[in-house]
């Protein structure tokens, strides 16, 4: 694609009339983009893709113009710069590709049907309508509707419905608005609305396949964290309503459309009366991300793509914000502790990983930004970072001056800085940009040498890195006050140990409460002080312990086989956050061992004793009245159990299995996964598979598909794992925005890892051509690699993907995960045998 400057360079519009005419039987869009602007040149450039461009007048009169199909682009030659309104004729695809305007589809009792809805992040607009399509390019827009319309049929958007007239529907003019978030959706809908205390409208929306009181939890959601933002922000919600609609067909998980935020079904829609707890928080935790962007990403945008992480990041961190809030003894941070923060940690540790902040400008390249780990996951963990530092009122000072500053505009991380720095009197700016501008994050090593208290601190790298000697500005946040609270340089001494130790008559910490992007490797005397007590310490020091010490393994700073023996010293832990951290770390431990061996079976006989005494304390069922924790660590113990064949486990799964098999969707919803899982696996056959692939296709709850994709996906049948590929391509029966799921089950199946790998390697092109426009694409990729641990692998992935380096967003992946497969497979050869032999040692 050859370079263009940004199109906003050369026309800004001002107002858009857009009129749209969608006719599904014939998968045809066609329409009239009317915009009225500045053109700074006489030759301008607008977006468009896929279409066809029947005609180009400028203020009534028919202009020149070329259509360029490489540069996504219109050119437009005016007779001078200046104040015009363009009017644009055009027609284009309807296509299945869950990108610009596409059709969902499903099924109520049996019959087939669809809706029609959008996604135009990031540069999917100009699939819709000629636009200048980059968000500097903010505008007005009147949006007017016309749809092979049935009776009964709903149509919502971004603003309320002013009129119908001649079957067009025109809705109330936007506020100044970015292109991406523009939409609409038709068809046959469902609604609950309510109204928040400021009397903003706030609806759910579903297809008629769900249950009514499916729609319950998200409005409650919905409307408290309107509520609670309103507050927070000191700034109201700017627009009439905030509709929620779940949509059938869905790449992404959300996207904060303005006020009309789509979701998948899975993120929206829950069954209240079965539904995990661990459900019920993701599904809070989305909607309140997407109504965190509400101000925060579409009030207030990013100027360009490259601060895309300005938009994530915040929102990221906001959702747990406002669950906090609004549902304060689900203790939700933890969820942040046990999701975010190790998935940030893990994929920063790779050398070429992408930096929070990344300059970027072709369409393909922007799409591979969306690097949830990084973006997400490690941008929030610098926005709690600097929430700490400030503390909450000099943020919320902070980002109400932001808004008052940028509404309906754009803005720069430097223009947040400038707010939260004013607000705080802290230079934020220079803290943050040495971890939002370099890649990776540090490890501290706090060390007694000489008698000496030392800290230092060097990038930290999971395999082979290259040490360009980076520095970050570190809030240490240390529990002796004679640490400095930023940690700047390379070293620094903190004092006399002995005395240090005396004085505040406790261990040495830094990172206390997990809050800062880095780990600590303490030396052997500062360990044992800590871990001399481990028990006393609170949940998350315990979680941090356990995470810190798995990293510093995969970095092979110390050895992994010192790993094994902390585990049993958490298992009795009552707390989840620590039990989640356990099981996170226990998982990492069957890569050391070959499916079916010896050593498996000592690993198997480990997981047993970790697990055996919860499992008994907390059994199959829910109790009354019990814990959250208790809710959120019973997925995990069975889960051990079952992996350890312990025979009771399975006996009691297979049980509950044989006495509710003719109301499986019934089993209780925390449970019910491993409850198939097992029986599929020790008692499967393939009239049962058949049974649950049909009520796959059948069901709507989104929790019940994802149990028995995990138990299907399980199966140790070589002709059942093939019969299911088979399927892999049928959208009937597999929404290809679910595939990539059903692929990571079979793949990490021993008994399907073959055929999987087979299938993706001949399969590429369809997969491509199916998913490939998905900012989520790449993600097969990493799937891939997250699995894959064997010279033997790591060649094949290598013969497979290296020819696909140039391909634009894909250049990054296949980099790093070369990266990643190469250090997995040289830390097995190197540790196996003293990892088998700790954990020999445990056992005995």
């Amino acid at each position: 694609m050859t370079a263009l400057k940004h199109f906003y360079e050369t026309f800004q519009p001002s107002h858009y009339n857009l009129y749209i005419d969608v006719n599904r039987a014939t998968k045809l869009i066609s329409g009239t983009s009317t915009i009225t602007g500045d053109a700074k040149e006489a030759n301008v450039l607008i977006h468009q893709k896929f279409m066809t461009i029947n005609s180009v007048t400028a203020d009534g009169k028919p202009v020149t113009f070329t259509t360029d199909n490489e540069n996504e682009a219109i050119h437009i030659t005016l007779a001078q710069p200046g104040e015009t309104t363009l009017a644009i004729d055009y027609t284009a695809p309807l296509t299945d590709s869950m990108m610009g305007i596409y059709p969902s589809y499903y099924e109520v009792n049996g019959e087939k049907k669809q809706i029609i809805g959008t996604q135009f992040e990031t540069t999917f607009a100009r699939q819709a309508f000629p636009s200048v399509d980059e968000p500097e390019a903010k505008a007005t827009f009147d949006l007017a509707i016309k749809f092979d319309e049935q009776p009964g049929e709903t149509i919502i958007a971004n603003m309320p419905e002013d009129h119908e007239e001649n079957g067009v529907h025109y809705f109330e003019t936007t506020v100044r608005m970015s292109t991406y978030l523009i939409a609409f959706a038709f068809g046959d809908l469902q609604s609950k609305i309510t109204k928040t205390k400021s009397g903003v409208e706030v609806g759910v929306f579903a297809t008629k396949a769900h249950q009514p009181k499916e729609l319950d939890f998200a409005l409650d959601i919905a409307k408290r964290s309107i509520e609670f933002y309103e507050d927070f922000y000191q700034t109201p919600y700017p627009l009439p309503h905030s509709w929620q609609l779940a949509l059938p067909d869905f790449s992404a998980g959300a996207m904060e459309n303005w006020g009309l935020v789509t979701y998948r079904e899975a993120y929206l829609t829950l069954d209240p009366d079965n539904t995990s707890l661990e459900m019920k928080q993701l599904v809070a935790t989305v909607i309140a991300h997407e109504l965190a962007h509400q101000w925060f990403g579409d009030l207030v945008t990013m100027k360009w793509w490259d601060d895309l992480w300005l938009n994530e990041s915040f929102a990221n961190m906001m959702e747990y914000v406002a669950v906090d809030a609004i549902e304060p003894d689900w203790h939700i941070w933890e969820l942040f502790q046990t999701s975010e923060a190790p998935m940030a940690l893990n994929r920063d540790a790779t050398d070429g990983v992408q930096s929070v902040h990344v300059q970027v400008e072709d369409p393909a390249e922007i799409d591979s930004l969306f690097d949830g780990a990084i973006v997400y996951a490690k941008g929030a963990r610098m926005l709690v970072m600097v929430r700490a530092l400030l503390g909450d009122d000099a943020l919320r000072k902070g980002l109400k001056a932001y808004f008052a500053a940028h509404q309906y505009g754009n803005a720069t991380g430097a223009d947040l800085w400038a707010a939260l720095g004013d607000a705080s009197g802290l230079d934020v700016g220079a803290i943050m940009n040495s971890w939002l501008e370099q890649p990776g994050y540090p490890v501290v090593t706090a060390a007694v040498k000489n008698g000496q208290l030392t800290l230092s601190q060097q990038q930290f790298f999971v395999g082979d890195g290259q040490d360009k000697g980076r520095l970050w500005q570190i809030p240490l946040n240390s529990n002796y006050d004679a640490a400095p609270e930023i940690f700047k340089d390379q070293t620094v001494t903190v004092g006399d140990y002995a005395e240090l130790r005396r004085t505040n008559g406790k261990p040495f910490r830094v990172n206390v409460g997990n809050d800062s992007h880095f780990i600590v490797k303490y030396d052997e005397t500062l360990l044992n002080d800590i871990l001399k007590d481990a028990g006393a310490l609170d949940a998350i020091s315990q979680l941090q312990i356990l995470q810190d010490q798995r990293l510093l393994a995969e970095g092979r700073q110390i050895s992994y086989a010192d790993v094994v023996p902390l585990l049993p010293q958490f298992a009795a832990s009552e707390r989840a956050v620590v039990t989640t951290a356990l099981y996170q770390v226990a998982s990492n431990l069957r890569k050391f061992v070959s499916p079916e061996s010896a050593e498996e079976k000592q690993l198997q006989a480990f997981f047993n004793k970790l697990s055996a005494d919860q499992v008994a304390r907390l059994g199959w069922t829910a109790k009354a009245g019990e814990s959250n924790d208790d809710q959120l660590t019973r997925p995990y113990v069975l889960s051990a159990a079952l992996y350890a064949q312990n025979q009771t486990a399975i006996a009691d799964a297979h049980a509950l299995f044989t006495a509710n098999a003719d109301k499986l969707a019934e089993l209780p919803a925390d449970t019910r996964g491993f409850i198939l899982a097992n029986e599929i696996k020790h008692f499967g056959n393939e009239a049962l598979f058949d049974k649950l692939l049909a009520a796959y296709r059948a069901t709507a709850d989104a929790s019940y598909k994802s149990d028995i994709r995990g138990a299907l996906t399980g199966t140790p049948d070589a002709a059942l794992i093939t019969k299911l590929i088979g399927q892999f391509e049928d959208a009937d029966t597999i929404k290809p925005q679910d595939l990539r799921g059903w692929f990571r089950g079979v793949l990490t199946n021993e008994k399907g890892e073959q055929a999987a790998w087979d299938w993706i390697r001949n399969e590429w092109q369809w997969l491509e051509k199916t998913v490939g426009g998905d900012m989520e694409f790449t993600t097969y990729i990493t799937v891939i690699t997250g699995i894959f641990r064997t010279p033997e692998r790591l060649a094949e992935f290598k013969t497979f993907f290296e020819p696909k380096l140039p391909t634009p967003g894909l250049t990054r992946e296949i980099t790093m995960d070369i990266k990643v497969i190469t250090s997995r497979v040289s830390l097995i050869q190197a540790e196996e045998t003293a990892v088998n032999k700790a954990i020999a040692a445990e056992n005995n």
